[in-house]
């Protein structure tokens, strides 16, 4: 079939590409040293949310964005025209085959990293508080960020195929994804906006798969204990005469907003909705041209 035929061609190219190779070594780097030197601090939703953040926030983004951008602009055009007009190959297959790529390599990119050092976080003993997350909410995580991945590439896809301009199209897709944060995230709105939900994933890897299978050793009864020790602590020690311990005044990143109500489906339907669309009217613009 021309489908798997353009597919397995493009795959063969983006795995020889050195943008690919780099990024592998790149994003496997940058989780590494993440997970290092938050390992005895951070607990393990957050951790594992921290590792996920780049894909979401920055700056993965823009190399995600950049492959999805060149099939068909720029310098291809002329031989794609060639390859319509003398091969039984339809713009659809041609399209469709392009985006499959870029999605499989970017994802494969994506969970060869991310997968192994997920394990590596649950499974490990470390110094941290220790936290319960579920099996749910890690592929659940897991496949939010895939989504989002894939929203990007689709994206990408759709401005490289409206513009013909790679590079324009990077510029606008860097001055839009920003803005798009920026924006979004004043709302609180993790379904749309991807910094808002880089803070809702250790939300979302604490949930159980049934909202009624809450333990008691949720992350908000620890929260709970602990204040109540160093409540006890300070109360002994203003007899004693010890200083009071001190309280973190800041919060984190991941603590600065409690997604109480977040939930799952409005994220999928949120990313995915506007995924579909963008590869339609990409489609749609690609065949209505002439080349």
């Amino acid at each position: 079939m021309p489908f798997l035929a353009i597919l397995r061609h493009n795959l063969r190219t983006l795995r020889e590409s050195w943008l690919v190779r780099i990024w592998l070594a790149a994003t496997a780097l940058v989780a590494l040293l993440l997970a290092m030197s938050n390992w005895a601090e951070f607990r393990t939703a957050s951790l594992i949310a921290s590792l996920l953040v780049p894909y979401l926030v920055f700056p993965w983004f823009l190399v995600v964005m950049v492959l999805g951008v060149n099939p068909v602009s720029g310098s291809r055009l002329e031989a794609l025209a060639d390859g319509f007009l003398s091969r039984p190959v339809t713009r659809y297959e041609y399209l469709l085959a392009v985006w499959a790529a870029r999605v499989v390599a970017v994802l494969g990119v994506y969970f060869l990293v991310m997968v192994p050092m997920v394990l590596i976080v649950t499974l490990a003993n470390r110094p941290a508080p220790v936290e319960h997350v579920t099996l749910y909410g890690i592929i659940a995580a897991l496949a939010v960020v895939a989504l989002v991945l894939t929203f990007q590439v689709s994206l990408a896809f759709l401005l490289g195929t409206l513009l013909r301009r790679p590079l324009l199209a990077i510029v606008l897709l860097l001055f839009f994804w920003s803005s798009v944060n920026i924006v979004l995230h004043n709302f609180k709105l993790q379904s749309f906006s991807p910094l808002s939900l880089s803070q809702a994933l250790p939300t979302l890897l604490r949930q159980p798969w049934h909202t009624g299978d809450a333990t008691s050793g949720s992350p908000a009864s620890e929260v709970d204990i602990e204040e109540l020790q160093r409540q006890t602590t300070n109360f002994l020690n203003f007899f004693s005469g010890g200083a009071p311990q001190k309280t973190e005044t800041k919060p984190r990143f991941f603590e600065t907003t409690d997604y109480k109500d977040f939930s799952l489906l409005r994220v999928l339907l949120g990313y995915g909705i506007p995924t579909l669309a963008a590869v339609g009217l990409s489609i749609l613009c690609f065949c209505w041209r002439d080349l």
